[in-house]
């Protein structure tokens, strides 16, 4: 017959070892997922300071884009789930250029989140894509690395095209689709389009323009 001690010393033994490898296991993998949280990071901000200079090139603005930062939080036009930063060019301390992040939610997979580049005038800069889904060899034209699509955009405003050429030629409008696909650059011209009615709409705050004074009445 075991001896009850026995066998009460050696379940909790076993017990502890459990305990310990159990507790092993869990920092192990809260290292990891640390580890992998900060690349994941450090890769998006590498893939967003990219886009940044290509937008905006360093002989269009003699500021540090970087730290020109600004929060935006606009739902209805940009499509923004929450606050995220922008950021303005400058030349000698007036602001020449703005940058604005903006989602495209309908996608062919989803999300397709992007940076607009605008011009004091209302002129695109430059649109890069920064993360997206879309299926590779179709809807992933439209990052600059698979095909120039992007670069459609360039000199665009408001009015130029007309609004309601604003859309791909399919649908009549002035902007190139894939073939195969049409859904991604769809919604990537009508992010771009919506970018630049939020421009218009907050020009002022955007290029921190003086405020207008009530007229006395």
């Amino acid at each position: 017959m075991q001896n009850p001690l026995t066998t009460g010393s050696s379940v909790f033994r076993n017990s502890i070892i459990l305990g310990v490898f159990a507790m092993f296991t869990v920092g192990l993998i809260a290292v990891t997922q640390q580890g992998t949280a900060e690349r994941i990071a450090e890769e998006k901000r590498r893939v967003q300071m990219s886009a940044l200079t290509q937008i905006l090139p360093e002989d269009q603005h003699d500021n540090e884009l970087l730290n020109d930062t600004f929060t935006v939080n606009d739902r209805d036009l940009l499509n923004l789930p929450g606050p995220a930063e922008a950021y303005r060019g400058r030349e000698d301390g007036e602001v020449v250029a703005v940058i604005l992040p903006v989602v495209a939610p309908d996608g062919y997979s989803g999300r397709i989140d992007l940076l607009v580049g605008i011009h004091a005038d209302g002129g695109v800069a430059g649109v890069r894509v920064t993360s997206h889904r879309e299926t590779p060899g179709l809807g992933d034209k439209i990052e600059l690395a698979k095909s120039d699509w992007i670069l459609e955009f360039n000199g665009k405003s408001l009015s130029m095209p007309e609004p309601e050429n604003w859309a791909v030629r399919k649908d009549g409008g002035a902007f190139d689709q894939f073939v195969g696909a049409t859904i991604t650059p769809r919604a990537v011209v009508q992010a771009v389009y919506r970018a630049l009615q939020y421009f218009e709409e907050n020009r002022a705050m955007l290029l921190e323009l003086p405020q207008e004074e009530p007229a006395n009445g």
